[in-house]
């Protein structure tokens, strides 16, 4: 089947009947998997026929996907193209730094996911330390240099917002000091009027 009679899109409570008939037929737990539906992304034949659906869960900066069924297994690499480029979209505007799977099929090692070793899943978010077996995992964006570049933003924004009020401060100083020196510079004016009118000369 070729690629370009596939069309990707989420799925809504409309595409129950359809996503229940494809989990039973991939023995996926359809009870708990029918109150996550819109998690899920399909993909539909040109004819409007459910081959393929893959679910999208996002914890935080963290992606799983999870519950992958298939009409035909010989269309579930093409599906998964697909469905690959549509979650690195989904990743992007989530701000997803790392994506995580337990399907082993080659297909996701292609696309760079490696198998997790006991070391890294301490980045593992906790709602998904249940699941068991082998975890994969793909680093969208590095973790540690967005968490610095985030402390040093913040640390700029920190430094900028003492900046301001401390120029306005000093603005408000310099207000003050204007404002009595005025002050006086006018009493010296209306002291001095005074005194040439009490002074002056009738008869010049």
């Amino acid at each position: 089947m070729s690629l370009s009679r596939f069309r990707v899109r989420r799925a809504t409570t409309d595409d129950f009947q359809n996503l229940r008939s494809l989990w039973n037929f991939a023995r996926l737990p359809v009870d708990e998997l029918e109150g996550r539906l819109t998690e899920f992304q399909l993909a539909a034949s040109a004819d409007g026929r459910l081959v393929g659906a893959i679910g999208v869960q996002i914890v935080r900066q963290h992606a799983r996907l999870h519950s992958e069924a298939y009409a035909d297994d010989s269309i579930a690499d093409e599906a998964r193209q697909l469905f690959w480029e549509r979650i690195q979209l989904i990743a992007s505007h989530h701000g997803v730094f790392r994506v995580w799977t337990q399907d082993n099929s080659p297909f996701w090692s292609r696309c760079g996911f490696r198998i997790v070793i006991t070391e890294s899943l301490v980045h593992l978010p906790a709602e998904w330390k249940q699941f068991e077996g082998k975890w994969y995992s793909l680093q969208l964006k590095n973790e540690a240099a967005l968490v610095t570049l985030e402390e040093e933003l913040a640390s700029f924004r920190e430094s900028e917002k003492q900046r301001t009020t401390q120029t306005l401060g000093q603005a408000r100083t310099l207000t003050g000091i204007i404002t009595v020196i005025c002050f006086v510079i006018g009493i010296a004016l209306i002291g001095f009027a005074f005194y040439l009118l009490v002074h002056r000369n009738p008869f010049r």
